[in-house]
């Protein structure tokens, strides 16, 4: 295989696992971030033509989140110029109960259909890795994690399904046109979580409800900026009030296979010493 397959986010949780497989599958792979020798920002499309250049297929992360004001528009014009720049796919990393996310899969759909791209959309539920290398490992590790959510049960995904779904979707026939809601195979609160983490490590491991302002209070004292914190705010609040936690057969249908189950992550997690 010749075509180029150009990875945004490519060093980030899903990007990284997405370049491991298309290059475990012989691809050409073009990695892509603000910090990877080919530089893509998102607030500076001066970066863009020459990062898509040759580009056959497109995996789009974007960042900070879909949330954000003005992503639609964003990842709409990014698409419009992979098409002009050659590309024959586009895969969009999308969330579950995002209205912001919705508003960019509908943009990059349009761009798509208008220009002759092949698209597919894979919207995600929480990553389960955020509890081993995402914002709330150090808090695991030390032994008690504390979140404005309390009982809301979710059906945290393995990001490594997610990859596999990303690769499927840019590599094989069958997917274009198609929105996979991907979802881990069972729903649990962000303590019932917490427990699976603790049995896999042999050692206490807390969770603690508190409330959002609190919560607020004790990032900004950090220096967490307040665009972050109302994204933060966002989650914690919107997605995270119960219209999510139905899980879904989004990875079967994708790769003929179950979803992985937190319980298998963390352990291997655990093996691999990620909590120290």
């Amino acid at each position: 295989m010749t075509d180029t397959q150009l990875v945004t986010g490519g060093t980030g949780t899903t990007g990284s696992r997405v370049v491991q497989r298309l290059r475990a599958r012989g691809a050409r792979v073009r990695v892509a971030s603000r910090s990877s020798r080919c530089v893509l920002d998102w607030a500076d499309p001066g970066t863009w033509d020459a990062t898509l250049q040759g580009a056959a297929g497109v995996y789009l992360a974007y960042a900070p989140d879909l949330a954000v004001p003005g992503a639609d528009a964003t990842v709409a014009a990014l698409t419009r110029r992979a098409a002009a720049a050659g590309a024959r796919r586009v895969v969009l990393l999308s969330g579950r109960g995002e209205p912001g996310a919705q508003r960019a899969e509908q943009a990059v759909r349009s761009v798509a259909e208008e220009t002759g791209l092949a698209w597919t959309v894979l919207r995600c539920s929480w990553f389960a890795q955020n509890f081993s290398e995402g914002q709330f490992a150090a808090a695991v590790a030390a032994g008690e994690l504390a979140l404005p959510v309390g009982d809301v049960p979710e059906p945290f995904l393995d990001a490594d399904d997610v990859a596999d779904a990303a690769v499927a979707a840019l590599l094989d026939e069958g997917h274009a046109g198609r929105t996979y809601e991907l979802t881990g195979p069972r729903a649990l609160t962000f303590a019932e979580a917490v427990q699976e983490i603790a049995a896999a490590l042999d050692r206490p491991v807390g969770y603690r409800p508190v409330p959002l302002d609190g919560f607020r209070a004790e990032l900004a004292g950090q220096g967490v900026p307040d665009d972050v914190l109302d994204l933060l705010a966002h989650l914690f609040t919107e997605v995270l009030d119960g219209r999510n936690s139905a899980p879904t057969d989004g990875v079967q249908q994708v790769l003929g296979r179950p979803a992985g189950d937190l319980a298998d992550l963390v352990r291997r997690s655990a093996a691999a010493g990620c909590w120290g």
